[in-house]
């Protein structure tokens, strides 16, 4: 484990810590979503994290992610879009857009390893806890666990969403084997809709998924590759400096792989997201009927991680 050191300071007027290694930095704000805002490759002085530049925050617990400051990097738990659970004992409970614990403060602190965030469910009984750490200096690792509070099975799907800046010429690279996606959301269809399976990386006619577009302001587009990963791994390279950010994860509890790239056509924004995820198609209800949801028993614990390196 490499020797951090987290200092405790204010951004906008809320409380923020940062763990530095030498080589990269992370600052985390815990009341809006223990969100990251700011990736730091301090050797390059590259900031991967984008920001919208609206002031951080949101409406409150519950409302539209479009409506807070769609920056940075939040977790998405026990869902994505919003929707209602669809089985008993929670039949009917509305699950938020983006989920709960990004609109919902965490209490955070730290010790001997790193920064420990942690935050109740609100409608539904469960805690969600991720703790951050440097395995080595070029490298964050975030591990995380839901534990359930709950009499009966309670379903989930999480997704990382982190919105990284986007420059033209960019590559996604992903493991070999994956050669098609599903599609959650096309701007104009341009991919079709959703549900519609595409080719990877050519997708349509001259649009080649796996290279960052120009921010033309008319394409944006959110996929998951089809079927279950045999490794977990992605990374967003950029050509031009040698510089990139590479994604692990163990595929046996994050299955799952999709990818957000706004060009433009959502919001104006220019962003793109990798997405490691514990269920797949972004609508829980549906994740569930398909078997592709994570679940934890009563009282259990589910467990995973992601580790984040630069170069």
């Amino acid at each position: 484990m490499t020797m951090t050191n987290w200092t405790r300071s204010e951004i906008e007027g809320r409380e923020a810590w940062t763990g530095d290694s030498g080589l990269l930095s992370v600052t985390v704000v815990p009341e809006l979503g223990a969100k990251a805002v700011s990736l730091l490759n301090r050797r390059t002085g590259r900031e991967w994290l984008w920001r919208s530049g609206k002031p951080l925050g949101g409406k409150g617990f519950g409302t539209p992610f479009g409506e807070s400051d769609e920056s940075g990097w939040d977790e998405m738990f026990p869902g994505i879009n919003a929707c209602a659970y669809p089985e008993a004992p929670w039949q009917g409970e509305a699950v938020p857009d983006h989920g709960e614990v990004w609109s919902l403060p965490w209490q955070a602190e730290t010790d001997a390893d790193g920064l420990i965030c942690a935050v109740e469910g609100k409608r539904f009984p469960y805690a969600l806890e991720k703790r951050y750490s440097f395995p080595a200096p070029d490298t964050v690792r975030i591990d995380y666990a839901v534990t359930s509070r709950a009499d009966a099975p309670f379903s989930f799907l999480w997704a990382a969403h982190p919105l990284m800046r986007a420059s033209a010429g960019m590559r996604l690279r992903v493991p070999d084997g994956l050669d098609a996606v599903e599609v959650s959301y096309s701007a104009g269809a341009r991919l079709g809709a959703f549900g519609d399976v595409r080719p990877w990386p050519e997708a349509a006619p001259g649009v080649d998924l796996s290279v960052v577009e120009p921010d033309a302001g008319r394409h944006a587009e959110k996929y998951y590759f089809t079927g279950k990963l045999k490794e977990g791994w992605a990374e967003l390279d950029d050509p031009r400096t040698g510089e990139a950010a590479t994604f692990r994860f163990p595929a046996e509890r994050v299955p799952y792989l999709a990818v957000w790239a706004n060009y433009g056509g959502y919001g104006g924004h220019y962003h793109v997201a990798v997405e490691p995820a514990t269920g797949r198609m972004d609508d829980l209800a549906r994740a569930m009927n398909r078997g592709e949801a994570a679940t934890v028993a009563p009282g259990e614990r589910y467990a995973w991680h992601l580790e984040l390196s630069v170069r």
